[in-house]
């Protein structure tokens, strides 16, 4: 057929060029898009459309509690900081958010056999939070899953290397132990997560065990309770004991001095009578004798007067009201002290209850030197 022919579908187009196919012609394909461009069709549509998903999908805004994973075709790229960032479209890049802010809490209750074989129900409660979101995204299989087994198992490891008194006593040191030893587990397994806080608020025996768990606890309790009242007590009685022994050491210190002052003068006075004995036997065994009598006049109640022997007694009361009789001052005595009197010594005037009998005679000195 004629290219220019009438009925032709060509028209008067230029005739198609001859050959193994139809070539490219850059001018049909500006023209194609000036009539999509001017036309109305669904052409003009879905230019629009991948136009505005171009933009969306090159633009990336990650918020203050967020950091952005981004993957080029599937591969770890790099870390969006908070903020707007622009990225190849998918499916060069893709965005993985990952909250990194967020406290995110697990607790359980756990039973565990202690060192001392005593079965205990300890609760554990973990906080924790994204450190870094590549581990935690590509790190582990499930790092949340992870960190709950760990948990779980450092609970029971260190629990299981205590005894019951510890676990009861000291949760406090023991969390902080437990908390140590699971950071390092989870470094080791590449979860990208972080412990913010461990604790151990209870622990309880099961059930079965518990009135005589309770048993226990109260004696527990009675124990401190009376190893605290002894070292009250000790620290107030422990002072007052020192402080009376301070003193009775001063005291014995105090007589042991006027013991040794009262020897050495006794000591000496003896050696001065030795001398005036030497010198005066009989002077001085009367002087002796009569300072002897004096003292014991001093502490006796009873009166022994003359030759007789007789015991007389005095009533006190009366005798403080009758004449006193004249006594040499050597052997003066307290007033409610009876004396034993010797031949020596004045004679007894007697008024009142004394029977009557008259003043007697003093009798005259043995020898000149009984007179002092």
């Amino acid at each position: 057929m004629a290219w220019n022919t009438p009925g032709s579908e060509n028209g008067d187009r230029e005739p198609r060029p001859r050959g193994r196919g139809r070539g490219f012609a850059p001018n049909d394909l500006l023209d194609r898009l000036k009539d999509m461009s001017d036309g109305n069709g669904p052409w003009r549509w879905l230019a629009l459309v991948l136009g505005l998903w171009l933009v969306w999908s090159t633009f990336e805004l990650v918020s203050e509690q967020q950091r952005g994973v981004v993957l080029r075709f599937g591969q770890f790229a790099r870390i969006m900081a908070p903020g707007p960032h622009l990225k190849a479209p998918w499916p060069i890049e893709r965005v993985i958010k990952v909250n990194a802010t967020e406290i995110k809490t697990y607790t359980q209750t756990v039973p565990v056999l202690t060192s001392d074989e005593n079965i205990v129900n300890v609760d554990l409660n973990v906080q924790y939070r994204v450190a870094d979101p590549q581990l935690y995204l590509f790190g582990t299989r499930d790092a949340d899953e992870v960190l709950k087994e760990a948990s779980l198992s450092t609970v029971r490891e260190m629990v299981g290397r205590s005894n019951l008194d510890t676990v009861l006593g000291s949760r406090n040191a023991l969390a902080v132990a437990a908390r140590t030893r699971l950071e390092k587990s989870l470094q080791a397994y590449r979860t990208g997560l972080t412990v913010t806080e461990l604790n151990l608020p209870n622990a309880r025996p099961p059930e079965e065990v518990k009135p005589a768990f309770d048993d226990v606890n109260s004696a527990q309790q009675d124990k401190d309770r009376v190893i605290s009242e002894a070292r009250a007590y000790a620290a107030k009685v422990i002072p007052e004991a020192r402080g009376e022994a301070a003193r009775v050491r001063a005291i014995a210190e105090g007589e042991k001095e006027s013991a040794i002052a009262r020897a050495t003068g006794d000591a000496q006075r003896f050696s001065l009578l030795v001398e005036q004995y030497k010198a005066a036997p009989e002077v001085t065994r009367k002087r002796l004798w009569l300072e002897t009598v004096q003292q014991v006049l001093s502490e006796n109640r009873t009166i022994v007067g003359g030759d007789s022997r007789q015991l007389i007694y005095v009533p006190m009361n009366d005798a403080t009201t009758a004449t006193q009789p004249v006594t040499p001052p050597l052997l003066a005595a307290p007033q409610n002290a009876p004396a034993i009197v010797p031949d020596v010594l004045a004679p007894v005037t007697a008024t009142g209850d004394s029977g009557g009998r008259g003043p007697r005679a003093p009798r005259a000195p043995r020898s000149a030197g009984d007179e002092r």
